[in-house]
């Protein structure tokens, strides 16, 4: 049985060193695991009943496991690379339909805005509204609207927070007005097709506390065409009323097929203490269309793609997967793994959610392949491969001796 014992642990320690070779060419490779081959004892069936006594007879490779441990995160500087920092798989679908599991990061947009790994596999996720909140928990391809502009939007809202003077002079008949533009102040609206236009607003002061706004400087002195609202503030400095209480003020389109149309004017924060005039806030929430520009992605997996208007918008979210038994999962080409029965079904989650680890955007996971260890590893294994030689060597010298007696 000799011969057969050596001849096994020539081909474990072959087996062996395939794996530690595998290793060695993949140490470079992102996202790649450690992978051991585990042996166990052959032993051969008693013969003898109830002796106890089951010679041992060579050596097998019992399996081999991969080592999911967490690889270095790398930074790339390229916004699509990702790293998982924690658990977790990036789910991926492969060309032909199947779905694949992945630690491997490298991703990059196709032709149609997909987001995909280099072998043209889709990479799976959460679809999500504008504000980034999920809509469905079924999982679909990550694709960026990289060939849809933003829309135009009206403005529907402007909101404007600023400090009138209160040492301000009352106009009255004897005392000429302060110009109106010395409290004015403009922001650029919107209409429906994303044409900007400037829009002005005016204070007077025509009472203790009490100020008018006006969208008109020259109607503001004789008429109030233009009257936008009413201010009232308190002896605390701050607004205690407005009339109307929720005023709009009117903005006319440059397209006459378009004409007017009328944003609220939110004004609930502004003051009048005995300071220069001031404007703190000036927003409205109206913009042209955009064309996509660039995209990020934060440690939730939320994709936020932005626009050259400013403007930016969740494209979705990237969704991971876990496993009760990694281990069980079966490696496949392109640096991915498949489920099996030994693995279990695939639980899917957000990034951070749960056992699920978080993403880090312009990263990759390195391998976690020890080189030095492999090396060292590896002479190992061959001094194993050369000692089962020389038991077969032996074995057959001592064939030889036996042949030659006479």
């Amino acid at each position: 049985m000799s011969f057969q014992t050596g001849l096994s642990g020539l081909n474990a320690a072959s087996r062996n060193l395939d794996v530690i070779g595998n290793n060695i060419a993949n140490a470079q490779t992102v996202g790649a695991k450690v992978s051991r081959a585990e042996f166990a004892e052959v032993v051969a069936a008693s013969t003898i009943a109830l002796t106890g006594r089951n010679e041992g007879i060579g050596v097998e490779v019992s399996t081999v496991s991969q080592q999911f441990a967490q690889g270095t995160v790398e930074l790339t500087g390229n916004n699509l690379d990702l790293a998982i920092n924690g658990g977790g798989f990036f789910k991926v679908t492969m060309p032909d339909g199947t779905a694949a599991y992945s630690r491997n990061g490298q991703f990059k947009l196709d032709t149609q805005g997909n987001v995909v790994t280099n072998q043209g596999a889709n990479v799976m996720g959460y679809p999500t509204t504008a504000d980034g909140v999920r809509t469905s928990v079924t999982l679909q391809p990550m694709q960026l609207p990289t060939t849809t502009p933003i829309p135009a939007k009206a403005t529907t809202a402007i909101k404007a927070e600023f400090n009138l003077d209160a040492r301000a002079v009352v106009w009255n008949s004897t005392t000429p007005p302060t110009p109106l533009t010395t409290y004015g102040t403009s922001v650029t609206s919107y209409d429906s097709q994303g044409a900007p236009i400037a829009t002005s607003m005016y204070m007077r002061k025509t009472a203790n506390d009490t100020w008018q706004v006006f969208t008109d400087p020259t109607s503001a002195a004789t008429a109030t065409s233009s009257l936008t609202a009413t201010l009232t503030f308190g002896t605390d400095g701050k607004l205690a009323s407005s009339v109307p209480a929720a005023p709009t003020i009117s903005v006319t389109s440059p397209n006459p097929a378009i004409g007017a149309f009328t944003p609220t004017l939110d004004m609930s924060t502004s003051t009048q203490f005995a300071t220069t005039f001031s404007v703190t806030k000036l927003t409205q929430d109206g913009y042209a269309p955009g064309e996509f520009i660039a995209l990020k992605i934060n440690e939730n997996g939320i994709i936020t793609a932005n626009y050259s208007n400013g403007q930016s918008q969740s494209a979705g979210q990237i969704a991971l997967a876990d496993f009760r038994n990694a281990q069980g999962l079966r490696p496949s080409s392109g640096n991915t793994w498949v489920e099996t029965t030994k693995s279990g079904q695939p639980v899917y989650g957000s990034p951070t959610e749960g056992k699920f680890g978080a993403l880090r955007a312009g990263a990759v996971e390195q391998s976690n392949i020890d080189l030095t260890s492999e090396l060292v590893n590896m002479m190992t294994a061959q001094r194993t491969y050369q000692a089962n030689a020389q038991t077969i060597k032996v074995q057959d010298q001592v064939l030889s001796t036996l042949t030659n007696l006479r």
